[in-house]
């Protein structure tokens, strides 16, 4: 590390410390030519995809961006800033688990759908309709129908509740 005074590339670390998460590292450096302290931070440095526009663009991610769309879809909705926070962390993970320079628009947006579909229907159906600019009131039904749609559960014969000797094994 170069000192920042003079410019002389030899300096020692006299202090090492994390912060609490664990994902800042603070050290303080003296740099041997002039005896001047200072202190440096490392972090980690995660490159996220670009994202490919329809029209052929191509923008940096931006995390503000993602966050600000699915608030705006949750608005006044009973959803908590933490599990919006969450959904937002779990659709970065995701694009850079895909390991991509670049990512179409296209799959950042069905992540968006498939989170908000998990945190609140109304907001999944109230980003499908921009999303997916839809065209007439049909498109709309039907995205409604499959929010409504229920897995189809295995229909035979009804038994009662086990008993407290079934459950612990007597």
């Amino acid at each position: 590390m170069k000192c920042p005074f003079c410019g002389d590339p030899n300096t020692q670390v006299t202090d090492t410390r994390e912060n609490e998460d664990g994902d800042v590292v603070r050290r303080r450096r003296r740099c041997v030519k002039c005896d001047k302290r200072f202190t440096t931070y490392e972090r980690i440095d995660l490159k996220m995809p670009h994202i490919v526009k329809r029209n052929g663009n191509r923008s940096e991610f931006d995390h503000a961006k993602l966050a600000g769309s699915m608030k705006l879809a949750l608005r006044k909705r009973p959803v908590t800033m933490e599990a919006i926070e969450a959904a937002v962390d779990r659709i970065e993970a995701k694009l850079l688990s895909l390991g991509e320079q670049e990512v179409p628009s296209e799959k950042v947006g069905e992540l968006v759908m498939k989170e908000l579909k998990k945190l609140d229907k109304v907001a999944y159906i109230r980003f499908a309709s921009v999303y997916r600019n839809f065209a007439d009131v049909d498109e709309f039904s039907e995205v409604i129908r499959e929010v409504q749609a229920r897995p189809r559960r295995n229909r035979g014969p009804q038994t009662s509740a086990p008993s407290e000797d079934d459950l612990f094994g007597n």
